[in-house]
């Protein structure tokens, strides 16, 4: 064979093989950011119920705090800004930008909920009231479910994020439309915890 067959069969392979690695890399990218986004849809969900919730607290609540109006309408306030902030990522989970401003808007929403529970712990009635209870413990189960779903997608994006910056995927997935995802995480260390909202 002439050496100028054999340097074109190697260069045809050099090309097969970098052709594939290529598409494996994009391949993987995909299936970690779809994993990363089907996680944030598992916030969503407990989310939504989240928001479904407070606006039925803050129902019972209202007979009771007839003086703190102010504190009813704050949650209310926050509760919508989170909601329109979440619905904001759940139409693109990648958006960092978006994830920043739902960390912002689920920071104001623990603290204004925390505020409503200190003001309800002052109502004696309102403590004892069997349907604020019961909203209380769902809140509380759902914030559960909140920080669970929190913790599996903050580790789908820790791994679709690794894999895009491991070199040399980390060449290709800027050009592939590849851009690292946002963790959701409470910024503030004072609110990392979710509101205390039990009457015991």
């Amino acid at each position: 064979m002439s050496p100028v067959i054999i340097a074109l069969i190697a260069f045809g392979a050099i090309a097969v093989f970098v052709a594939m690695w290529v598409a494996g890399t994009y391949n993987s990218l995909v299936t970690l950011r779809n994993r990363f986004k089907n996680a944030f849809a598992q916030i969503d969900v407990q989310l939504k119920r989240r928001y479904d919730l407070i606006p039925n607290l803050v129902e019972v609540a209202k007979g009771y705090l007839k003086h703190e109006r102010e504190t009813l309408e704050a949650v209310i306030k926050a509760r919508n800004i989170a909601a329109a902030a979440a619905q904001a990522v759940a139409a693109n989970p990648a958006d960092g930008n978006a994830m920043k401003s739902l960390v912002s808007a689920e920071t104001g929403l623990t603290g204004a909920l925390s505020r409503l529970m200190v003001v309800s712990e002052q109502y004696p009635d309102l403590k004892a009231n069997q349907n604020m209870l019961q909203l209380t413990e769902e809140l509380t189960s759902t914030e559960n479910k909140v920080s669970f779903a929190r913790q599996a997608y903050n580790d789908a994006v820790m791994a679709y994020n690794n894999a895009r910056e491991v070199f040399p995927a980390v060449i290709f997935a800027g050009l592939l439309g590849f851009l690292p995802a946002e963790l959701f995480k409470i910024e503030d260390p004072t609110e990392r915890n979710a509101p205390k909202v039990s009457f015991n």
